[in-house]
């Protein structure tokens, strides 16, 4: 008899076939040779059941049905692809063994699990574990196929994830729903995420700018100028900072300390999916899910990059000599300079920057193969630009600079001068938007956020040498004064959420902390940019270019779900815990069985403390047309299309208390308008009086006088009648300050007054 082979997708088993059976009979659904049978699945042909599949009552949503548990989880075949299962479940008996060909990671195994349990195929089974669809790799990885009894505890792992995720997204979205009368979509790492984007952006909608004052000075020697930004108490006053600037103007000035040392930056590290999504958002705005998209056709179709859902920055032994032999091939494409100026010396087994297999786990950083890419769509070469300049990168030293840090003193001020020399370009060289050599030129360096959002110093990246004689006579020729305001935290991009999700929201700058938050990060590389697809078809955010918005129905989700008492929903750290466990299950250290009596617990708490809660009006949620239609998909996305209707109809428990308005969140402040007596809260478009049923008609457009509005600026305008001085633009151009006045208290009406 012969072996099945069962690949996750037709092109994955097509390109098998090639290879072990290149004279294989192509018979649409499966290719048969003299020893292999190879046909595929298309993704997941297979699923857990949805409730109503356990008991007829659960085709209506009711919350005294709640929570849903089952004994033991029903697997059901998915009715589009049920002929593709058919074709496996007949070839599967001509054969007495079978190898899984899946995606080698979570997913790809269970994919094949649930397959064989539906089928109940009981044939010995071996595993392909491969990272990339080359030939070479495909014959090596059957050569040395593994013992399927190998990967349990991943399947065990993957399972528990699908079964939690189930319990979870089930019982949580019906309970809210029924509750609230309004689809909403709750799950074990979506929520956590949308706290996340949320808590951020309330950040920033809390956040009161100040403004402030730079004094910047221009100090010259003999043979040479530079600059200093004064050192002291931040300047509030444009006076002080006036006065400051004419002190010092036009003064000799002293060297008081020169401090110039050597500096080395090496490569970035090698890309795993979720650095490489980072990197395509902030180069070319890509959405997370576009850039996996590509990187799966670039592995699948055109077979130039390895396995891109990676969670590894890193290789083992075995991948340099692979990785020598793609330099190679590399100097014979488009990549030919920058192939032949690499050292191949720097990459081998000894180099922890890039070999280090004590932190590869099912697979190693995304890597070019030695395929030769043929004609690839203008975005695919993107992606696969931004690979290899990487790859080659680990073949450059590093780049050499020389970091001056001076303190100048003038009329007893101190200013701070930090300038950062090129030496040595290194492999900075290969990165295509660096400059490609010591071309000589100066600029302004970005400061990082510093405290309230600022900037700190700039630095001055130069590629002319600097030099200043610290005994020299030096002298203050110029003093400006540069206004400046403080800024908000940054909303977030998909690529600084994919870095939030991957550290479970810790800001950790530290590379070695970052990389051992990676197993306790917000769901996997391969699931992140579903996650955040998830988040914008169910309504709960909207991009406004690149920047991510939590919308009207997002903040109610979220406020609801603390409200409840069930924070732990929210939180990504407890998520992360979660997401680590079920890292530790696929190696064996940690229970499943224990695992789950916790996800069943947590779904039983949830359960009890929404029920206690009142309902809010649908007013609440902002207007339904905003948000798109939830998407097909897994089991949660379908019951909730089925929920658009049965939410409406809530259980008759709760009729009686529906008429509630509106959930009792924190007021911004008491309304102005006399005799009223209500609260202003923050709706959609605006903050407005909750009397608004008995008639007060006062409200502030978020966004007014070309401003958009905060929460601190309208406790301001409730409590003074005024905010702090603004910065405003006039028709020509010129900024100018004004404070925003409530006019009007019986309206919300507002105006401007200069100061």
């Amino acid at each position: 008899m012969k072996t099945l082979v069962i690949a996750e997708k037709p092109d994955m088993g097509r390109t098998i076939a090639a290879v072990i059976e290149p004279k294989g009979k192509n018979n649409r659904t499966y290719i048969e040779g003299e020893r292999y049978i190879i046909t595929w699945a298309i993704g997941h042909l297979v699923g857990l059941a949805e409730p109503d599949l356990y008991d007829d009552k659960y085709k209506k949503w009711n919350f005294s049905d709640l929570p849903i548990i089952p004994d033991h989880f029903r697997i059901i075949a998915n009715a589009k692809t049920k002929d593709q299962l058919k074709v496996i479940g007949e070839l599967a008996k001509r054969c007495n063994h079978l190898v899984n060909a899946c995606d080698a990671g979570r997913e790809g195994q269970y994919i094949f699990a649930l397959i064989q349990q539906y089928l109940k195929l009981h044939q010995p089974v071996e595993r392909l574990w491969i990272s990339d669809l080359t030939a070479e790799t495909i014959r090596d990885g059957f050569a040395s196929l593994r013992a399927g009894v190998d990967f349990e505890n991943l399947t065990l792992a993957a399972r528990s994830r699908s079964e939690a995720d189930w319990l979870i997204g089930m019982n949580a979205s019906r309970a809210f729903t029924t509750k609230h009368r309004n689809l909403l979509s709750v799950g074990r790492v979506q929520t956590p995420v949308l706290a996340l984007i949320y808590d951020r952006q309330k950040e920033i909608e809390a956040f009161d700018s100040l403004t402030f004052y730079d004094c910047i000075a221009d100090f010259a020697q003999s043979e040479s100028t530079y600059q200093g930004i004064w050192q002291g108490e931040r300047m509030t006053s444009k006076e002080v900072a006036d006065a400051l600037a004419a002190k010092v103007k036009d003064k000799p000035a002293t060297v008081a300390s020169y401090d110039v040392k050597e500096t080395k930056e090496y490569p970035y590290k090698l890309y795993d999916l979720t650095l490489l999504q980072r990197d395509a958002n902030a180069k070319f705005g890509f959405s997370a899910k576009k850039t996996l998209d590509l990187a799966q056709a670039l592995y699948e179709k055109h077979k130039v990059i390895s396995y891109p859902r990676t969670n590894s920055n890193y290789v083992t032994e075995q991948n340099i000599e692979p990785m020598h032999k793609t330099l190679h091939m590399l100097k014979s494409t488009a990549y030919k300079e920058y192939a032949e100026g690499a050292k191949p010396s720097l990459v081998h087994v000894n180099n922890k920057s890039v070999c280090n297999p004590s932190k590869v786990e099912d697979h190693h950083a995304i890597l070019p193969t030695l395929k030769r890419p043929g004609t690839l769509a203008p975005d695919e070469q993107k992606i696969y630009d931004l690979v290899v300049r990487r790859f080659l990168t680990q073949f450059y030293p590093p780049a050499e600079y020389k970091q001056h840090t001076l303190l100048t003193e003038v009329e007893g001020e101190t200013f701070k001068t930090n300038v950062k020399e090129l030496l040595f370009i290194g492999w900075k060289a290969v990165v295509s938007d660096e400059p490609k050599g010591k071309a000589g030129g100066k600029s302004k360096g970005k400061g990082s956020a510093g405290k309230d959002g600022e900037e700190e110093e700039p630095e001055e990246l130069t590629t002319e040498p600097f030099q200043v004689n610290p005994d020299a006579e030096t002298q203050c020729i110029e003093a400006t004064i540069k206004e400046k305001n403080t800024q908000p935290p940054k909303a977030y991009t998909e690529g600084t959420l994919l870095k939030a999700m991957e550290s479970a929201g810790k800001q950790i700058e530290n590379e070695e902390l970052r990389d051992a938050m990676k197993d306790a990060g917000l769901g996997t590389p391969a699931t992140r940019a579903a996650t955040i697809e998830r988040l914008k078809h169910v309504g709960y955010i909207v991009m406004q270019g690149k920047r991510i918005t939590v919308t009207q129905k997002g903040r109610m989700a979220i406020e609801l779900i603390r409200h409840a008492g069930v924070d732990l929903l929210t939180s990504p750290d407890m998520t992360g815990q979660w997401e680590r466990r079920l890292n530790q299950i696929s190696k064996g250290e940690a229970s499943n069985e224990r695992f789950m009596e916790n996800v069943k617990k947590f779904t039983m708490f949830i359960v009890d403390k929404v029920r206690v809660q009142r309902p809010v009006s649908k007013e609440a949620f902002g207007d339904p047309n905003d948000h798109a239609k939830p998407t097909k998909g897994k089991s949660t996305q379908k019951t909730e299309r089925k929920a658009s209707t049965a939410a409406s109809k809530p259980e008759s428990s709760t009729k009686d208390s529906n008429t509630s308005t509106a959930l009792t969140l924190e007021p911004i402040g008491p309304c102005p308008r006399t005799g009223c007596g209500g609260s202003i809260i923050m709706g959609r478009k605006g903050y407005g009086c909750n009397h608004f049923k008995e008639g007060c008609k006062f409200v502030i457009w978020k966004s007014s006088l070309g401003k958009t509005m905060t929460d601190t600026m309208i406790r301001s305008l409730l409590s003074k009648g005024s905010t702090q001085p603004l910065s405003f633009k006039a028709e020509d151009g010129t900024t100018y300050k004004a404070r925003m006045i409530l006019s009007n208290p019986e309206t919300g009406e507002l105006k401007l007054e200069r100061t």
